[in-house]
């Protein structure tokens, strides 16, 4: 277990296609010689690749110290009002747990749904149902079911939904995004420490304090508007928020050990690695 936080981007960034890499299984040794240690397997769009494909970037994963999460098709609705479709969100959790197997990944992250159509207390609920469905049927897989904050505003999942619907099993786990936090509150969540001081106590007290210590983040600057994100940006942009130096020394002040993927639009590992740099100042 690892006894600092560890940084990584989410997906491949413009500067490694920049230097002629094509292949996710490159992307291993590319991030180690960054100085990263972390890489999220992107399968938004649906979970795609072979078997031996997958073994294969996990086992390069390992050879390189990279440790591996896998982010869950986007059109997962754990709250969906259409029955079948909702349930049908399982078995893409099913599919993502098998990729995340084979890749040696220890966490799956998944979207909770939306919450416009009907009150936040039934999307809290169905999501629930879903949840306590997907269990009875998978139960423990050895990797983390990560449920994620989410960033607009008629989306189920503030940190406090997100820690509801994690506080029915402790195979669930909070995956704290602090853009898309700061995104649905237009800017309002993160602009001191003690702001993301208080989220990592709020998760202690409420699901424990190894839910807090080995946290996984997603992070980025997210531009918004008044119904919550709207795009991704870089650690070049001045206006959006949230500020990453705040973060890292908290973390570091606070010896904690969270993994924290970087998700910013075509830097994130560089910006991932402006992340690790700073928290490394306070160690």
């Amino acid at each position: 277990m690892n006894d600092r936080a560890l940084f990584g981007p989410a997906g491949n960034s413009e500067a490694f296609y920049a230097e002629g890499f094509k292949n996710t299984i490159d992307a291993m040794p590319w991030l180690s010689r960054q100085g990263l240690d972390l890489y999220e397997y992107q399968c938004g769009q649906g979970v795609r690749g072979s078997d031996a494909t997958f073994i294969a970037i996990g086992n390069r994963a390992k050879e390189c110290g990279i440790q591996l999460s896998l982010h869950a098709p986007y059109f997962i609705s754990l709250s969906g009002i259409d029955t079948e479709k909702r349930l049908k969100s399982i078995e893409y959790i099913e599919q993502s747990v098998r990729a995340a197997k084979l890749l040696q990944a220890d966490t799956i992250v998944i979207h909770t749904g939306s919450a416009s159509k009907i009150s936040r207390r039934e999307a809290v609920e169905l999501a629930k149902d879903t949840m306590y469905k997907m269990l009875e049927k998978l139960g423990d897989q050895g990797v983390n079911y990560g449920l994620e904050t989410m960033g607009k505003q008629n989306q189920l999942g503030t940190l406090e939904e997100v820690i509801e619907i994690c506080s029915i099993d402790p195979l669930l786990h909070p995956v704290v995004d602090f853009g898309h936090l700061n995104a649905r509150d237009c800017g309002n969540v993160f602009p001191k420490e003690d702001d993301y001081k208080r989220l990592f106590d709020l998760i202690s007290e409420k699901l424990g304090s190894d839910y807090s210590d080995r946290l996984h983040c997603h992070f980025s600057k997210i531009e918004y508007t008044d119904k919550g994100e709207k795009k991704h940006l870089t650690f070049d942009d001045t206006v959006y928020g949230p500020e990453f130096k705040p973060l890292c020394r908290v973390i570091a002040v606070e010896k904690l050990h969270p993994h924290i993927i970087c998700e910013s639009a075509g830097t994130q590992a560089r910006d991932a690695l402006m992340m690790k740099t700073e928290y490394s100042k306070y160690l």
